[in-house]
């Protein structure tokens, strides 16, 4: 009889045991997804980041390009004028 009370028992157990094991395996799939969902958001977030960033450094050159570009004419212009009042001077 107490064999049977103690097979009941560890039966009972192996049951209870089974469905918690059930349940946290069902908690860590639903874990990993969540985490996956979350660092799948967050690659996609600095991706942006990093365009936008990319973006305005391009646009930052561009306009320095073009301040370099008119300070050149602008020398290139103040040496005619030099090199034309030397010339005037010289006469």
């Amino acid at each position: 009889m107490r064999k049977i009370v103690l097979a009941a028992a560890v039966a009972g157990a192996a049951l209870t045991l089974s469905a918690c094991s059930s349940e946290t395996a069902d908690s860590a799939d639903e874990a990993a997804e969540g985490a996956m969902a979350d660092a799948e958001a967050n690659m996609e977030a600095m991706g942006d980041a990093a365009e936008g960033a990319m973006e305005e450094a391009g646009a930052a050159m561009d306009d320095a390009a073009d301040a370099v570009e008119g300070a050149m004419d602008d020398a290139g212009e103040a040496m005619e004028d030099a090199a034309d009042s030397m010339e005037e001077a010289a006469e």
